[in-house]
């Protein structure tokens, strides 16, 4: 099953690249210019030159960058091989939460073989920029997240008796997210965590262009004659999938654009799969939703403004089954599977190719910014939904399947800087 091995880490030294606070940032793909250069304002050593470089040439700059980084110090190889303990402290709701996790290099594996398996579908622009960085650089800078199954909760035990002292590096960045890492070097410790991992599969939870674009890295280097044992693996931060401080957020859909809009006729159409109740004072979406979260109903609110909106509850639980029926049950007990295949392609009809394009659809995060898309008329509706569960991740994936696009959000999302791995 999984092959896992500690690595020697390359991080930031802060008494030459400055404030560790000023030199991390979040995943490349939700940052925007304004923000990129605001980050590189605070502190020109910053990550983003490296993970989200730019120019003419902005594969070899950052080739350049990082070899600049290693000859002045500013990024220093560890001198033992650690695992790294990796937390996250934030706060939802009035809630406060956190998670440990290691990261670690794991041997790249196909999918195929069942020991490494996707949940989502990938673009192949976001690879081919991964590629090309990964060429010219030979770093990962950010982690691939993934789950793992431990029904004892072993590892985050021994993960958490491991980093009892005071953490390497420690920052709250500009969401109130709390990060710390701790570095195992003792062997037995290491053989322990490694060792507990051999009997596991990993579930990938974030980071699906960064997994498949090192599978084409190894690839490209064995077929070059470039092929270091080291570029056979890459970094990731693994997760106990039943941790209790994990969380997935759900991504709404708001409907745009689309020229026979007709919220009476849609409501009719949906009657056909769905229990309707029509609600109103929107603030109370996401409570009712919650609810029938709860109660394990496959609900989602339809939110046309006017401050009211319609609760629509799934009548028939194989509906989608029966439409889909090459598809496993976990699939087509997915609420977005729901959503997509009962909704937005039979009655909407809007297909497969438009949402991955998004030509009438938009995803967003944030149920408000969902309303208000509705509210100011850049949208027609909006669907709100309940996040998917860690298991339904894990079945989907286990059956060999990937989710429909933007199914899952974890949050927070693992920042990048604190460590890396040089091949």
């Amino acid at each position: 099953m999984a092959e896992i091995r500690p690595f020697r880490g390359l991080r930031f030294d802060p008494e030459k690249a400055g404030r560790i606070e000023d030199l991390v940032c979040p995943p490349y793909d939700i940052i925007s210019e304004e923000q990129r250069l605001s980050y590189l304002q605070k502190n020109e050593n910053n990550i983003i030159r490296l993970e989200l470089p730019k120019g003419e040439d902005p594969y070899m700059q950052a080739g350049k960058t990082l070899e600049e980084f290693l000859n002045k110090g500013i990024l220093r190889q560890d001198s033992a091989e650690s695992i790294y303990v990796y937390e996250e402290a934030f706060t939802v709701g009035g809630t406060t939460r956190s998670f440990k996790g290691c990261i670690v290099r794991v041997k790249i594996e196909e999918f195929s073989k069942g020991i490494i398996l996707p949940h989502e579908e990938t673009l192949s622009k976001a690879k081919e920029d991964r590629f090309n960085l990964m060429k010219a650089t030979d770093c990962n800078f950010s982690q691939v997240y993934s789950l793992y199954n431990d029904p004892e909760h072993d590892i985050t035990k021994m993960l958490e008796k491991c980093s009892s002292e005071a953490p390497l590096s420690e920052l709250t960045d500009g969401e109130g997210v709390t990060h710390k890492l701790w570095a195992i070097t003792n062997e037995n410790e290491i053989r322990s965590i490694c060792n507990a991992f051999a009997d596991k599969k990993l579930y990938i939870a974030d980071g699906h262009h960064r997994y498949e674009t090192a599978l084409n890295f190894r690839n490209y280097c064995r077929e070059n004659g470039t092929a270091k044992e080291s570029k056979g693996y890459i970094m990731m931060m693994l997760v106990d999938m039943e941790h209790p401080g994990l969380l997935v957020l759900p991504t709404h859909r708001i409907v745009r654009d689309l020229s026979d809009f007709d919220e009476s006729t849609i409501i009719e159409k949906c009657g056909e799969y769905f229990d309707i109740e029509k609600l109103s004072g929107k603030n109370t979406i996401e409570e009712k939703l919650s609810d029938e979260y709860d109660k394990g109903n496959k609900s989602f609110a339809f939110y046309c403004g006017r401050n009211e909106y319609y609760l629509l509850k799934l009548r028939d639980m194989t509906a989608v089954k029966k439409l889909l029926p090459d598809k496993s049950d976990s699939y087509c007990g997915l609420d977005v599977s729901v959503l997509h295949t009962l909704v937005l392609e039979r009655i909407f009809g809007i297909d497969a190719e438009n949402m991955a394009k998004q030509i009438n659809l938009t995803y967003v995060k944030k149920t408000e910014e969902a309303l208000d898309s509705v509210d100011s008329g850049k949208a027609q509706c909006a669907f709100i939904l309940n996040p998917t569960r860690v298991e339904e991740i894990r079945d989907v994936a286990a059956a060999g399947e990937k989710m429909p696009q933007k199914s899952t959000y974890f949050y927070p999302k693992l920042i990048t800087g604190l460590v890396m791995n040089k091949f």
